[in-house]
């Protein structure tokens, strides 16, 4: 997927988010606090580089140094992305001897897909 794509999905998503927002009430708190997150999850997985971070993963676990390589990028550029992925909860790590293992957060990431569905249905 092209970042131009998932912008426009990110778009209409919210378009759709608001409107639903307003009909329930838009002054309610737990409310604002859902959108708020879904936004920030969507803006998370909104970079290129970090879905395909995210469908590497889904294979199985690897260190920074095989994704890298497998996306051609700096190994200081995938290490941001997997940092905003980590910080965010889409994935985990663990330290294997010098390596930093990294796998998909199975709980998080179906919470959000969970909570974004929810919103588009």
């Amino acid at each position: 997927m092209t970042s131009v794509f998932i912008q426009h999905i990110i778009s209409i998503y919210i378009d759709i988010h608001c409107k639903y927002m307003k009909l329930k009430c838009c002054k309610n708190k737990k409310a604002k606090d859902g959108l708020k997150k879904t936004v920030d999850f969507l803006k998370a997985i909104s970079e290129e580089n970090r879905l395909l971070i995210l469908c590497l993963l889904k294979k199985g676990e690897m260190c920074v140094c095989e994704i890298w390589q497998y996306l051609n990028l700096p190994q200081n550029l995938v290490s941001h992305h997997l940092k905003v992925l980590k910080d965010f909860g889409l994935i985990k790590s663990r330290r294997e001897s010098t390596k930093i293992i990294y796998s998909l957060n199975q709980k998080n990431s179906k919470k959000f897909i969970s909570s974004l569905s929810h919103f588009i249905k």
